[in-house]
C-alpha cells in the first residue's frame, strides 16, 4: 500500500491535540516517583505493597502516584481477591520509560570524571 503525499506528511507532523496529550504524558512521567512505578510495572504486574518497595516511597504516596497514572490511561488495573494489580497499558509507555532512562544513562556516561 502507498500513502499519498497528503497522508505521509498528516503522518509525520503531529497536530495541535497530539502535541498536549504527549506534554501531559511526559509531565507524568517527570516525577521521580512516577516513572521509577512505571519502570518497575515495566517487569510485571504489581500491587501496591510491592511497588512501594520498590520505589521507597510513602504508600498512601504511591496510592496517589497510581491514582494519577490510572486516571491519565498509563496505567490499568485488575481485582485479584482483595488485592488490586496493576499493569502498563501498552507496550509503547514501555519503550518511553525505557528510551527516557537510556538516555539519562547516556548523559551520565559522558559526564567528565570526578577528581
Amino acid at each position: 500500500m502507498h500513502l499519498s503525499a497528503a497522508d505521509d506528511a498528516q503522518s509525520r507532523t503531529p497536530g495541535e491535540e497530539q502535541f498536549a496529550l504527549a506534554a501531559e504524558i511526559l509531565s507524568l512521567l517527570g516525577d521521580r516517583t512516577r516513572l521509577t512505578l512505571l519502570h518497575a510495572l515495566t517487569d510485571a504486574e504489581a500491587d501496591v505493597t510491592t511497588l512501594t518497595e520498590a520505589c521507597g516511597a510513602a504508600r498512601p504516596a504511591v496510592s496517589q502516584h497510581l491514582a494519577r497514572l490510572r486516571l491519565a490511561g498509563l496505567v490499568g488495573t485488575r481485582k485479584e481477591g482483595r488485592r488490586v494489580v496493576y499493569s502498563l497499558r501498552d507496550g509503547h509507555l514501555r519503550r518511553l520509560v525505557d528510551e527516557a532512562l537510556n538516555v539519562a544513562d547516556h548523559r551520565l556516561d559522558d559526564r567528565p570524571p570526578h577528581d
